[in-house]
């Protein structure tokens, strides 16, 4: 039986394996054009992803050998070190290093996927697996997207990443979502998201949260789930948003691009 460790680690090499292709051999002009990231290059998107990769890496080390997990010294260390690199040294290390952390992940049999516990750093407590390895795929999948789009404007989220994606979000939604930004106005959306089908309520107003689907909701959002993902990591700007995303009730989807920002 397929776990949602196995179904998110599955996700991270498919997604590794496309972004590796497309980076292999590009020339520095590309490397320096502009991402999805407003305010990072190609380069730079990927020693984001790089570093982030050594240091997951030796966060779930530590989480399997039981020794200490890295500091923030470390983690500047490493930033320090691929902030220096070239770009296209930048682009070499972010298909090795990433590597390594998907062949780590893909290396742990079904007892530890099950039963390790990975000290992110940033949370309470330690995480399982599926979660350890879906708070990388976040990041990874969106990144992805941010080089991808360099590329071509009609780029989405790799397909593999989104079921285990949409899973995570309600977690995220509190931590992104600006409800301020609607200037004291309340609205509850019914959600109909499609690849995959996904039914619920958006609950805008004091706070931001997903909830059960409404039975009276004030408007409804109606978008592929890819792209209601982007959204809500503000990534859905007019040039980038597929036709069939609508929105209708007392907020607009420029509305929407005001709540989730992004990170």
């Amino acid at each position: 039986m397929t776990t949602p460790a196995d179904q998110t680690i599955a996700a991270l090499r498919s997604g590794h394996d496309e972004l590796a292709a497309l980076v292999r051999g590009l020339a520095t002009a590309d490397l320096t054009r502009g991402s999805g990231a407003s305010e990072w290059t190609i380069g730079q998107v990927l020693s984001h992803l790089g570093s982030g990769a050594e240091i997951g890496l030796a966060v779930l080390e530590a989480a399997v050998t039981g020794g200490a997990a890295p500091d923030g010294e470390f983690n500047q260390k490493v930033w320090a070190r691929w902030d220096a690199m070239t770009p296209a040294e930048q682009a070499d290390g972010f298909r090795y290093a990433n590597e390594q952390l998907v062949l780590r992940y893909e290396s742990l049999d079904a007892a530890t996927r099950e039963g390790l516990r990975v000290n992110l750093g940033f949370l309470p407590e330690p995480v399982d697996v599926a979660i350890a390895a879906a708070f990388r795929l976040s990041e990874f999948a969106h990144h992805q997207w941010d080089v991808e789009v360099g590329y071509n404007q009609y780029a989405a989220l790799a397909p593999e990443a989104v079921p285990v994606l949409l899973d995570r979000l309600p977690f995220l939604l509190g931590f992104i979502g600006r409800p301020d930004a609607l200037g004291g106005r309340h609205a509850t959306l019914a959600v109909d998201l499609s690849n995959p089908d996904r039914s619920f309520g958006l609950e805008l107003g004091e706070k931001i949260a997903l909830t059960d689907a409404p039975e009276q909701p004030d408007g409804t959002l109606r978008a592929p789930a890819e792209a209601w993902l982007r959204l809500a990591t503000g990534r859905l700007a007019a040039a980038h948003t597929p036709d069939t995303v609508t929105v209708t009730g007392p907020v607009d989807l420029d509305d929407l691009r005001r709540v989730f920002p992004g990170f």
